[in-house]
């Protein structure tokens, strides 16, 4: 919609229109979004009397992926149009007309609705909003659209949810109408075409998918698949192949599907460890995607999996790392510090370098009765979760440390309530000798490294768990409060409850993670509106139709309070 629900009476726009051109003050009562958009216009050195048809972009798609889907379901739909009196356009994400019908006043003006070229109208203001918007008269900024009323529908991807283009109903003026006659047509149109996208989305990685199978079947081979926005990875390519070797892969995949490289050579950053061989993959007369096989350089043994726990390039983590390291290269005890999940233990053991440890754990057991004769010989204690010691146990430890200041000793511990003074004596005694271990939203960047690592081993003949970007950005948004803990219950759960194939997207994470992190707070109303929305998504497999007329309100209603609620958090 482009003002208020209710728009005002016409005639006073006209002329507050007209005064705007002029250079006069404007009355009172214009709304503002409709002077924000006239003068947006003005900015742009947009010419209101523009008349015959604008100048094509040279870069104009010829035959887009979107075009080819949407094709077929627009002409289906073209004969519903009012002959002769409305017309139905399809434009790409830069506004960029790509394949019309029908016929409605100014309605051949431009073959680009941007508003740099043709100012206010409802495309461009669907685009915007990712909302279907209306258009009447005057509140165009052309001379040529004074007696045109638009209606336009953003079409959305159906893997990332961003906006491919619109669809939009133009015809005579209908200033009276609303919703626009047009409307129930311009939104059948844009579910058809979303409905076609997706179907095609689905072909194409079952190509790739297919591609990906033949390359590593019969061997342990390290295959990597591409597409630009989805990868399947190997469990061998996991072992072989660094982050920077798939970043590289990744940028090599969407030049290919974009048309844009010379060749689908791929260069490997120097210190890959290892070769690759690709081979293009096309589909439907298309370029798709890359199949990479990696192998490693000769007399280069393929590098050994890390602990899950363990694995991450970022900055925070390495420098924890680095120090944990220093740390142990002399005599003395060592206190691990970090947020639950954050893989204190892991890191302990690690540092413990395989040693038959002796584990005591303050968790299991308030009351752990630490004696003297529990540090005799060099077998080292690791001791978890210091925080939870009674009282007379933390005594007895601080005794034991100042004894024996080089015991070999590993303690972690979880900061919350605050400690009492005998265990604010333990930490004030380990300070120095501590390591912090980062919580994971800390790091995110790691996330893409740790989820190969904490996925369970896949059955035979089955690829390895796979994600597509848009659910890899929405994991690498989430505070993770679990921290590394619950990412892998998260993967573990996916990987065993899954029936779909291919990469998980984003529709598969639970709700918290899927809808990114919390924006302002919800009413009791709203959280209970929202509730009723999402189950009945979950009765409804999806199916925002039936969802939307289970609940009894219109399917755009549906959209806009998802759209609405989408990163909201509760009180």
């Amino acid at each position: 919609m482009t003002t208020a629900e209710h728009p005002p009476a016409l005639a006073p726009l006209r002329q507050a229109r007209q005064r705007f051109l002029k250079g006069r003050p404007l009355p009172d009562g214009v709304p503002d979004d409709v002077v924000a958009a006239w003068r947006r216009a003005r900015f742009f050195g947009v010419r209101p009397d523009l008349e015959g048809p604008a100048r094509e972009s040279a870069d104009r798609p010829v035959d887009s992926p979107l075009l080819q889907a949407a094709r077929p379901v627009l002409a289906r739909l073209a004969p519903a149009l009012d002959s002769g009196r409305s017309a139905l356009v399809l434009t790409d994400e830069r506004l960029r007309v790509l394949w019309s019908a029908g016929s409605a006043p100014g309605d051949d003006a431009c073959r680009d609705l941007s508003e740099r070229e043709v100012g206010h109208n409802s495309a461009a203001l669907a685009l915007r909003t990712r909302r279907r918007a209306e258009v009447h008269g005057p509140e165009h900024f052309l001379d040529v659209w004074q007696d045109v009323s638009a209606v336009s529908v953003p079409l959305l991807s159906p893997d990332t949810g961003q906006p491919l283009g619109t669809v939009t109903v133009a015809s005579a003026l209908c200033a009276g109408c609303r919703p626009h006659p047009g409307a129930a047509l311009a939104e059948a149109a844009a579910m058809a075409v979303e409905a076609e996208l997706r179907a095609r989305a689905r072909a194409a990685e079952r190509v790739l998918l297919d591609a990906y199978e033949r390359a590593a079947r019969g061997r342990e081979r390290a295959v990597v698949a591409l597409d630009g926005r989805n990868r399947l990875v190997s469990e061998a390519a996991v072992r072989l192949a660094s982050p920077q070797v798939l970043e590289a892969l990744e940028r090599g995949a969407r030049a290919w599907a974009r048309g844009t490289g010379e060749s689908y050579a791929i260069s490997l950053p120097d210190g890959a460890g290892c070769t690759v061989e690709v081979t293009p993959v096309r589909h439907e007369g298309r370029a798709l995607g890359l199949v990479a096989v990696l192998a490693p350089h000769p007399g280069e043994p393929a590098p050994p999996r890390p602990a899950s726990s363990l694995v991450g390039s970022s900055v925070p983590w390495r420098h924890a790392l680095a120090r944990a390291a220093g740390l142990v290269r002399t005599a003395g005890p060592l206190l691990v510090v970090g947020e639950r999940g954050t893989g204190k233990t892991t890191l302990a053991l690690e540092l413990l370098d395989g040693t038959a440890a002796l584990v005591v754990d303050a968790a299991e057991s308030a009351s752990v009765d630490l004696k003297d004769d529990t540090w005799v010989g060099d077998r080292p204690l690791l001791l978890r979760h210091a925080e939870r010691l009674a009282q007379p146990d933390i005594a007895a430890l601080n005794s034991l440390l100042e004894e024996r200041p080089d015991v070999h000793l590993v303690a972690t511990y979880t900061p919350g309530t605050s400690p009492g003074p005998c265990l604010q004596r333990f930490l004030d005694t380990l300070a120095a000798r501590s390591v912090t271990v980062p919580a994971l939203r800390e790091r995110p960047e790691d996330i893409r490294e740790l989820l190969p690592a904490l996925a369970p081993r896949p059955a035979a003949g089955c690829p390895p768990l796979t994600w597509t970007l848009d659910a890899l950005r929405a994991l690498e948004q989430h505070p993770w409060p679990g921290n590394v803990t619950e990412l892998a219950h998260l993967v573990r759960a996916l990987a065993s409850g899954r029936r779909a194939c291919g990469p998980v997207r984003r529709n598969e994470l639970p709700d918290p993670v899927r809808e990114g992190p919390a924006g302002r707070s919800l009413s009791p109303m709203e959280l209970a509106e929202r509730s009723a929305i999402l189950e009945a998504l979950r009765r409804h497999g999806g199916n925002k139709a039936r969802a939307a007329a289970a609940l009894g309100i219109a399917r755009a209603t549906l959209y806009r309070k998802l759209r609405e609620y989408q990163g909201s958090g509760t009180p």
